[in-house]
């Protein structure tokens, strides 16, 4: 497994993702959907028939049987048959998956997400506002039985889907993160760094000893660059200056190591904090909440999960 691979594969162990569906059927004739306006991210995947989404300053995208869309943003955006994006739509009733339709009926399974943990939606901050999952992609060909999954449990009623239909589309949800994170639409943070050859043996030491002292110009001496040309093509990289990335990662590892079950205080210690004080500052700062409220909720969250 290489650099980037490890990289992708530590990112998405991160994510803490709830996922809701809240209808799975079929619209037919001329119609109007959309998930937009809830401040969450949403997803529409596309079981049988054609439609067209339609997002604000863009022209409208052909979506297929298979197709989908990942929206990791809440942005104004629709789903309907028709091209024209000013054509006047009905909303109209959703029916039934196995209900008797026309041959223009489109099927649907649409629903809403959010990272229940401030450390997972820092992680997808880098990635684009939305996702197209497109059926003939063949670097997502296993993500096609998920999606004949989906459509097997559509039921006979459009508001109240299985509840497996949520857990199949986080596996989905996961694998088209996983491409996204693989390709080069990722402009910066951890992934465009690990891409560039030259910043490859810096992350691999920032990750394996997070807690040593990590200066601006140690790291330049590492990359075998200058203090001036690093800064640049670093900051020109990731997006943000090295002190600044370097306190992320530090935090982004911190959560992960409390996540697990580490003390505070030797979580600290392992990203190079000897002051508690000073910890949960920077904890706070980039995670949202103290380390401890942090591993709280996380072993809260667990023992839900274990009672469901």
């Amino acid at each position: 497994m290489n650099n980037t691979d490890q990289l992708v594969h530590w990112l998405l162990g991160s994510l803490e993702l709830q996922t809701t569906v809240f209808h799975v059927g079929q619209y037919c004739g001329r119609w109007r959907a959309s998930t937009a306006g809830r401040a969450l991210g949403s997803f529409h995947l596309v079981l049988h028939g054609d439609c067209y989404l339609h997002l604000e300053g863009a022209e409208p995208i052909a979506l297929q049987p298979q197709d989908g869309v990942f929206l990791l943003r809440d942005l104004p955006h629709f789903l309907s048959p028709e091209q024209e994006r000013t054509a006047v739509l009905p909303q109209v009733a959703m029916l039934p998956l196995n209900a008797a339709a026309a041959s223009d009926a489109t099927g649907l399974a649409c629903g809403y997400f959010h990272f229940r943990t401030a450390l997972s939606a820092l992680i997808v901050d880098s990635f684009p506002d939305y996702v197209i999952l497109r059926a003939d992609d063949p670097s997502l060909r296993a993500a096609r039985a998920l999606l004949d999954l989906i459509l097997e449990e559509g039921g006979d009623d459009p508001e109240q889907p299985s509840p497996l239909i949520a857990r199949l589309v986080e596996l989905l949800f996961f694998y088209v993160m996983r491409h996204v994170a693989q390709s080069d639409v990722v402009a910066s943070g951890l992934l465009a760094l690990a891409r560039r050859t030259e910043f490859k043996p810096l992350l691999d030491h920032l990750m394996q000893a997070p807690g040593e002292n990590w200066s601006t110009d140690e790291m330049a001496r590492v990359t075998h660059m200058s203090r001036a040309s690093f800064y640049k093509h670093f900051v020109d990289a990731s997006g943000q200056p090295p002190a600044q990335f370097l306190l992320s990662l530090r935090m982004k590892i911190a959560a992960q190591h409390l996540h697990a079950g580490e003390s505070v205080e030797r979580t600290a210690e392992h990203v190079g904090y000897r002051s508690h004080a000073a910890f949960s500052r920077a904890f706070k700062k980039v995670i949202g909440e103290q380390p401890g409220a942090y591993r709280r909720g996380v072993r809260a969250r667990d023992n839900l999960r274990q009672l469901n």
